[in-house]
């Protein structure tokens, strides 16, 4: 899957040993969608190796491929979003700066020139 946005929160770097004694380190950040009505906040990760391939910063415009996984733990559900390709510059400010349109806008009504008496309602 695909989504772009800005990125507007960096919360940093995770590390620890896995249960078999291997290193792991994880960043995570927050991406704020662009280009809609009501722009959506994404909290992702990107893990291992990816964490240094692609090194993102707040303000970025980014595009991120990633995937969807939850696993349970305890008995409860925990749900991730794992970045595996970030594209930069990816022209969404553009998008961005363009207005919307307004669905179910009414039009203003024509002008009337002034002397036309025609026009007129009464």
């Amino acid at each position: 899957m695909e989504v772009e946005g800005k990125v507007i929160l960096d919360l940093g770097e995770r590390s620890g040993t896995s249960k078999a004694g291997n290193p792991w380190h994880t960043r995570e950040y927050v991406l704020e969608t662009v280009g809609e009505n009501f722009p959506r906040k994404i909290a992702f990760d990107l893990f291992g190796d990816k964490a240094d391939q692609y090194p993102v910063a707040v303000g970025d415009q980014i595009k991120l491929s990633f995937d969807i996984e939850s696993r349970e733990y305890q008995g409860r559900w925990f749900t991730s979003i794992r970045g595996w390709k970030v594209e930069k510059n990816v022209g969404t400010a553009a998008a961005a700066a363009a207005p919307a349109p307004v669905v179910g806008a009414v039009p203003p009504p024509p002008m009337v020139e002034p002397g036309n008496s025609e026009d007129l309602p009464f």
